[in-house]
């Protein structure tokens, strides 16, 4: 049975997580207050959790970067009410790997989980793999099937960006701290332009569209047919 930890303080919304769940057929363990869940997490280690932003006893993103300095990669969807983007990008950069606003539908979170926990593991690979885009970090080299792509040394970083996070909504944020390492939003095109000119190389003539542009949102790869 597939075990789920849930750090949550607050027992009314716990509990209707809790029931949907196990309706699902997860086995669901609840803690109530920060450092309560970081220690149950340690001992249990589950194949998922759903850890609130805002705990008693320390701060949720706070448990989320303390197992991650531990090596604990357990798959962690981020409940808050803070919806802003600058939150939740810090909640990612922290180690979250999905981010869900207060108030929420139970079936999105479920959605949600179902899909943390079919990602593969995360591995040192050398060679990233998204339908027939192939990206090898050794050889520094790009193909789409059998045609050879050429990217400049910021394109490759944020295509490997990319492919790593396949089938997630990047903001334009994210991608500026992490491709680019702004610490802060500028006012800028610098994302569209690279995008521009990624998208142009890796959806060629006759090709369906990986990298999809969401409107006012961000950007998606993902693999096609």
């Amino acid at each position: 049975m597939t075990k789920v930890l849930l750090i949550e303080d607050d027992g009314e919304t716990a509990g209707e997580i809790t029931a949907e769940l196990a309706d699902r057929g997860f086995e669901v363990e609840w803690s109530p207050d920060g450092l309560d869940g970081l220690a149950r997490a340690r001992e249990l280690r589950p194949d998922a959790m759903i850890v609130d932003r805002l705990l008693p006893g320390m701060d949720g993103l706070t448990v989320i970067e303390s197992l991650r300095k531990d090596q604990v990669r357990t798959p962690v969807l981020v409940l808050s009410a803070l919806g802003a983007v600058d939150d939740r990008v810090r909640g990612l950069r922290m180690g979250g790997d999905d981010y869900l606003t207060k108030p929420f539908a139970i079936v999105e979170l479920v959605a949600r989980i179902e899909a943390l926990l079919r990602r593969p593991p995360e591995t040192r690979e050398t060679v990233l793999r998204v339908g027939q885009l192939e990206l090898d970090l050794i050889e520094r080299t790009v193909k789409r099937g059998e045609r050879k792509i050429d990217l400049l040394p910021r394109e490759f970083r944020l295509l490997e960006y990319m492919m790593r996070r396949s089938d997630q909504l990047l903001t334009r944020a994210m991608l500026l701290e992490e491709v680019w390492n702004y610490k802060f939003v500028p006012a800028t095109n610098l994302v569209d332009v690279h995008m521009g000119r990624v998208r142009h190389k890796v959806d060629g003539p006759g090709d369906a569209p990986m990298i999809q542009n969401v409107r006012g949102a961000g950007f998606i790869l993902r693999a096609v047919p």
